[in-house]
């Protein structure tokens, strides 16, 4: 069972989360952000991950923590669910449009973190979300997740659909990279032998 469960409590956020990765794209998101929410629920739905979270943050400062901790926990109960990864295809990439954005998502399960992001972004807010925090959640990811994310706009003016781009196409991505291929199921995607 390709499973997990993070539970992350600090003085700022206090977050319970759990990740099925052969799911449907069941979700039970509240974040406290209603961005947030919206872009978890896309990724999951394209991913076709079932993902519940629920994060009470202290939100009355801004939603940096929030995001940032969320990040955190999703690398981490990825990592959990993945185990040593033995037998997943390991890379996915998806070039996503939306509207007038155009927005590449390239992953490699590769044990090791690394964020390229490559985001144009002409507004500082969508709604009360600071959409600096875009980069602050995939960065979390990667670094506890342990993955490699390449993220490239080639087009876009519109904030709202660049980062729903973003957080699409790192569904479809994923999906892809976590996949089973039954030629390597028992085989680690690697001449390492460890990723």
């Amino acid at each position: 069972m390709r499973e997990s469960k993070v539970l992350r409590k600090t003085a700022e956020t206090d977050i319970q989360l759990e990740l099925k990765l052969d799911g449907r794209g069941v979700y039970n998101i509240d974040t406290g952000c209603g961005f947030l929410d919206h872009m978890l629920t896309l990724a999951s739905r394209h991913g076709r991950f079932d993902l519940t979270v629920h994060c009470k943050g202290d939100i009355q400062v801004d939603y940096h923590h929030t995001v940032e901790d969320i990040g955190i926990a999703l690398g981490q109960a990825f990592r959990q669910a993945l185990g040593d990864g033995r037998g997943i295809v390991r890379y996915g990439s998806f070039l996503l449009p939306m509207d007038e954005a155009l927005v590449l998502c390239a992953v490699d399960l590769s044990g090791r973190g690394c964020l390229e992001y490559g985001l144009s972004l002409p507004s500082q807010k969508v709604g009360d979300f600071d959409t600096e925090l875009a980069e602050e959640f995939f960065a979390a990811f990667c670094r506890t997740g342990a993955v490699t994310l390449h993220l490239h706009q080639f087009s876009g003016k519109n904030t709202h659909h660049i980062i729903e781009a973003a957080f699409k196409g790192f569904g479809r991505a994923m999906k892809q990279a976590v996949a089973i291929d039954p030629a390597y199921a028992d085989e680690i995607p690697s001449t390492k032998g460890v990723l």
